[in-house]
């Protein structure tokens, strides 16, 4: 038989769309994504094995062109992908995992887990709830008024305002205040938050005009004072959280970019980032600075995100004098960049926990010692006990803070690291990753390693389960 004529009796004998969604893949999913998409999926299963016949001449790798039962193959291999389509995609979706990675504020998993009092928040919140509502005079309310006032007893700031991240309130500070005007910055300062996105870009999209200064590693007070003009309304600070420049260096203090600023009649704003509310160096790590001692230095407005040190729900907080705050909340941006119930009931409970003098599970993680992680990994091999392919051995390394803070300041831990003799470091990862829940491991030095510090004790089963499987 011809090339030719094998091919066209290979798309005779393709399933049609109509005879996919009978088949009992079909049943299944049905219930679970609908029948609109179902048929989507349909058409692009049947779509993908006729392209692949026509286009390499070749049936799909699992099927023999010559069994009499053609037909039947390829329903099956139509059904075998309907399934696997339908589970890419789903896994594309946000879901549970397990981060056993050891990076605390991991961008790609969500940043800052929630504390139970903020997911028992949101819980509350998911309902009707008292968004703009005054529950004493039945009057309207006021939008986040309780988050705010925290945020002012924490902070020592006048007035607070919440978006929806950090990158909007920069973005609402300059288009309120510095407008087709000038904002002087250190070229030390011009970082890149992450996602390609950049602080000149963010300064670029509020229409303010970026005055730059100094040099990368050294920037005088005399340069800020050089650059100022009739059109300059702020002077911008932003905390280079994401790395640091060491050796030859010099950058003015906060106060005394606070009196230069003042003395002109300007506003000293800083992008603090990572906003920590308390001093981090307790835990070894430096750099990171306390939004309380930019407002005692003299900062007008200090921004800061919710899901990084501080470890509550994605938000950019901004805090600052209260004639300030005001104009912001007048700005109409502000209604486009305000935050939702869900966000605020989350960072509400985060900061309560705070005022109570409680702890999250962003600084537990941060806390914890090498020891305990080293206590608990040992404990966990020997519940999993001795396994004929599987080797597993502890190991002293560091962790991350991660979420582009303290990049200087790894956090000592002890590693669980697995070799598996019948499979590769990477087929090992990949398991572990397509199990439910996924646990989301790294691989060094050829070896697949798990660290406790992220992995809440109640998921240690989940682990446990996953390696004795193997």
């Amino acid at each position: 038989m011809k090339k030719s004529d094998t091919d066209n009796s290979m798309l005779r004998a393709l399933p049609s769309i109509d005879t996919l969604l009978k088949s009992e893949a079909s049943r299944r999913l049905k219930a679970e994504v609908g029948a609109e998409k179902l048929t989507a999926l349909a058409r692009q299963v049947t779509a993908e094995i006729r392209e692949e016949v026509r286009s390499k001449g070749l049936a799909p790798a699992s099927i023999d062109r010559s069994d009499s039962r053609l037909r039947d193959e390829l329903m099956s291999e139509a059904e075998r992908r309907l399934v696997d389509l339908h589970a890419r995609q789903k896994a594309a979706g946000v879901q549970r995992v397990i981060n056993a990675t050891g990076v605390v504020l991991h961008t790609n998993l969500g940043r800052a887990p929630l504390s139970v009092a903020a997911r028992d928040a949101l819980q509350a919140a998911a309902g009707y709830s008292a968004l703009e509502y005054d529950l004493v005079t039945g009057n309207r309310g006021r939008r986040g008024g309780r988050a705010e006032d925290l945020l002012v007893d924490l902070t020592g700031a006048e007035g607070s305002l919440i978006v929806n991240n950090c990158a909007a309130a920069a973005l609402l500070v300059l288009s309120t205040f510095a407008r087709n005007a000038e904002t002087i910055i250190s070229r030390g300062e011009l970082v890149e938050i992450g996602g390609d996105f950049r602080v000149p870009e963010v300064m670029a999209q509020s229409g303010t005009r970026m005055i730059e200064v100094g040099t990368t590693n050294r920037t005088r007070l005399s340069d800020f004072r050089k650059a100022i003009s009739e059109h300059t309304r702020v002077v911008m600070r932003v905390h280079t959280s994401n790395y640091r420049i060491v050796g030859f260096t010099k950058m003015p203090t906060l106060t005394e970019l606070a009196d230069l600023a003042h003395s002109n009649d300007l506003l000293l704003y800083e992008d603090g980032g990572s906003g920590a509310l308390i001093d981090f160096t307790r835990f070894g790590i430096e750099g990171e600075p306390v939004v309380r001692d930019s407002i005692s230095a003299g900062a007008d407005i200090v921004s800061f995100s919710g899901d990084k040190l501080l470890g509550g729900p994605q938000a950019g907080l901004i805090v600052g004098r209260s004639d300030l705050i005001e104009r912001m909340r007048g700005n109409p941006l502000y209604r486009a960049l305000r935050a939702d119930k869900l966000r605020l009931a989350a960072l509400e409970a985060t900061l309560e926990s705070y005022a109570r003098g409680e702890s999250v599970p962003t600084l537990e993680m941060i806390e914890m010692s090498s020891a305990e992680i080293g206590n608990r990994a040992k404990k966990l091999i020997a519940r999993i006990g001795k396994r004929d392919n599987l080797t597993l051995e502890l190991t002293e390394a560091s962790s991350a803070v991660g979420g582009g803070s303290a990049p200087t300041s790894p956090l000592p831990t002890v590693l669980i690291a697995i070799k598996d003799s019948a499979r590769t470091a990477n087929q090992l990862e990949a398991l572990l990753r397509k199990r439910q829940p996924p646990i989301i491991t790294r691989i060094v030095e050829n070896r697949v390693v798990i660290d406790l510090r992220t992995v809440a004790s109640s998921e240690e089963a989940d682990i446990e389960s996953a390696l004795a499987s193997l």
